[in-house]
């Protein structure tokens, strides 16, 4: 099992939502309301209020999958989501050991 975790922008939810919907027996995914900023070597400040303005909001998306969709999933968000601009986000993966069902304590 996998975890596959992103941050995006918000005004790209819609188009995420609906990208994840069309993947085939898609398991499901959790948003964070998150803020962040970039690296300041990375970005060249063009205003007093950026200046003043370091975070911008975001969403960190995650996703628990099997290891076999995994590019799918990852494609789809990068196609969803990208801009072409700095801070349109990133994307990892992470490998979980365990997972169990609260509701009655069964491993998934």
């Amino acid at each position: 099992m996998k975890e596959i975790r992103a941050i995006v922008r918000p005004s790209r939810l819609n188009r995420l939502r609906d990208a994840l919907r069309a993947i085939p027996n898609f398991p499901g995914v959790t948003l964070f309301r998150a803020e962040g900023f970039t690296a300041p070597a990375a970005v060249d400040k063009r205003s007093v209020r950026d200046e003043l303005t370091d975070f911008s909001p975001k969403l960190m998306v995650s996703v628990l999958a099997q290891a076999e969709m995994v590019e799918t999933i990852r494609q789809a968000i990068i196609q969803a989501c990208q801009t072409g601009q700095i801070g349109d986000g990133l994307v990892w993966v992470v490998d979980i050991d365990e997972t169990h069902r609260i509701r009655d304590g069964s491993a998934v």
